[in-house]
């Protein structure tokens, strides 16, 4: 059991401690330096992993033991799946399958327990997870399945809406790819060589500008395979992302550039910008984050619900630090929901944002919000630490539509 329940009188540090270390996971020494995965948020359809439907409103774990006793290396969310890597290599999938997103049979609709996805002989060394659709790296392969109704898996146009399982991008053979990231509709990729690509729909997003149509008024576009992006052309690209209807990546010199609707932007250029140079950027729904080489992290968009952590709910046209617990102690990783945020600061994570579907707590277990990992649903506008036990710390972190996953390793 999880959760001990007691009326009385204990040292909470020891039981929270105990809480993440279960009756056959031996002691804490010798639990030292393995990792699990902590879950939270919306539990329909299983995307939890945790083997029922319910929600939870703070970190639940996911011990080895669900993944084949092997060591978690990345966790990434979708829109209501979730996928886990292993240190070995393997891949795991848990939550809904109404497109094939979960990389295995399509005569299941969803799983509320992580099933190993097959198909990709080879070592996985990244992965990441869409609305309705996953991909998977191997040693510069990639590989793509789930919704493919605009092209999004690149799989070209002759290709089915719907590929349940894992199948390798073959007009990318001899490109070696290093790293992906999947949108909505839309996917973006980086190669060894810093060349960026885009595929899937809306032109403005993959960052290949736009099509005029009848009366000069833009028409959304699908791209079926895999194209350079050539504004970016001779320009390293070393990161990407992918939001609801934008993209971003960053350059070797740490400049941002954005690509949506309207344009392929420079952010931050010129004399008055205040965004120094960047190592991360994470797109959500309609917000955008980037995480500076010096720790900093700055956040502009949509503020609904508080989603930048500035402490308002003000629009920001233009990066804004994001303050609270990281003046003191640099963050190292960030990831953006559709609403929400996270953050990883001193092994420590941070979340802030949309909390639920409608900002009110349920105590009968039906909330479909939760995706903060404070104990409630409701929104919060500023950076507020997660509590997990204090023998571990968080590795890397995942928000999807409105849950969130993390990977924890014991200390």
């Amino acid at each position: 059991m999880w959760i001990c329940r007691t009326r009385t009188r204990v040292n909470l540090g020891c039981l929270v401690r105990r809480r993440w270390l279960s009756s056959g996971s031996g002691s804490e020494e010798e639990v030292k330096g393995k990792r699990i995965a902590a879950v939270w948020g919306n539990g329909d359809y299983g995307r939890l992993g945790l083997g029922s439907l319910d929600s939870q409103w703070k970190p639940a774990p996911l011990l080895p033991s669900a993944f084949g006793d092997q060591c978690l290396e990345a966790i990434a969310c979708g829109g209501a799946h979730t996928l886990f890597l292993t240190r070995s290599g393997r891949l795991y999938a848990t939550g809904l399958n109404d497109f094939g997103q979960l990389g295995v049979h399509d005569d299941i609709a969803y799983t509320n327990k992580p099933i190993e996805v097959s198909g990709i002989d080879k070592e996985i060394v990244q992965i990441s997870a869409g609305y309705h659709h996953s991909c998977a790296i191997t040693e510069g392969e990639l590989y793509m399945w789930g919704k493919n109704s605009n092209g999004q898996l690149g799989l070209g146009k002759r290709a089915a809406k719907v590929v349940s399982l894992p199948t390798k991008v073959e007009c990318l053979a001899g490109i070696t790819m290093k790293m992906a990231a999947l949108g909505s509709e839309h996917s973006v990729a980086v190669a060894d060589g810093g060349e960026s690509l885009s595929w899937g729909g809306g032109s403005g997003r993959l960052g290949h500008g736009h099509e005029s149509g009848i009366l000069g008024i833009f028409k959304s576009t699908s791209e079926y395979t895999p194209r350079l992006i050539k504004k970016l052309e001779g320009t390293k690209v070393k990161k990407v992302a992918a939001g609801m209807l934008h993209s971003a990546c960053i350059d070797e010199n740490g400049s941002v550039f954005i690509f949506d609707e309207r344009a392929l932007d420079k952010v931050g250029s010129g004399p008055r910008s205040k965004l120094p140079s960047s190592e991360e950027v994470a797109c959500g729904g309609y917000h955008t984050c980037v995480l500076t080489s010096g720790g900093d992290l700055y956040s502009w968009g949509s503020n609904e619900n508080g989603c930048l952590g500035v402490g308002t709910t003000d629009v920001y046209h233009q990066p804004e630090r994001v303050q609270g617990p990281f003046l003191k102690y640099p963050v190292v990783k960030v990831s953006c929901g559709w609403k929400h945020t996270a953050a990883i600061s001193e092994g420590n994570i941070f979340t802030w944002g949309w909390g639920g579907s409608h900002g009110t707590f349920s105590v009968d277990g039906h909330s479909s919000g939760g995706q903060l990992g404070h104990g409630t649903d409701v929104d919060y506008i500023r950076p507020t630490k997660v509590t997990f036990g204090k023998n571990v710390k968080a590795l890397q972190v995942s928000c999807g539509f409105n849950h969130t996953g993390t990977v924890l390793e014991y200390t």
